[in-house]
């Protein structure tokens, strides 16, 4: 299940779904057995427990479910969000397969690439996601949605 970024809204969506784990791509994993609180610790001692159950190393065992490339977040900060989020948007027309408004938006452009943009909870940042199936797919995503902030705010990567 998909959940808006933040752990209130991620600790409520577990309880409310009886989730036994939730986690973020900030590296923030919550167990319910932890009274659904954030544990890298406790993350940790699962994935050494597992490894020691396997013959493989941790990167051949990661390498099963490695699919996609991702850009890690990328913070712009702007004078008007909105205006950047609407240049981004405009910039990508027809491309665009679908939009939803979850946590920003996230816009999937098909062929496996998708993005999300959305104001930080915690600072006057936008913050941008990009997830593509080459590197080079998801630079050339990041590239355009650069320009674009720039063009619409003060972009400083």
């Amino acid at each position: 299940m998909r959940s808006r970024v933040g752990h209130s809204y991620i600790k409520g969506l577990m309880a409310d779904t009886g989730a036994i784990f939730g986690g973020e791509h900030s590296a923030h994993y919550y167990f319910r057995d932890f009274w659904g609180a954030d544990s890298g610790m406790l993350a940790a001692l699962h994935v050494l427990a597992a490894l020691g159950e396997q013959d493989r190393p941790l990167s051949d065992l990661m390498a099963d479910y490695h699919r996609y490339e991702a850009s890690g977040e990328i913070n712009f900060t702007v004078t008007d969000a909105e205006a950047c989020v609407d240049a981004v948007l405009k910039s990508f027309g027809t491309r665009i397969h679908s939009i939803d408004h979850l946590d920003g938006v996230t816009v999937d452009i098909g062929d496996g690439t998708w993005f999300n943009l959305r104001m930080s909870n915690t600072e006057p940042l936008l913050r941008l996601n990009v997830e593509a199936r080459s590197t080079a797919e998801v630079d050339d995503v990041v590239a355009l949605i650069a320009a674009q902030i720039a063009s619409g705010g003060e972009a400083v990567t």
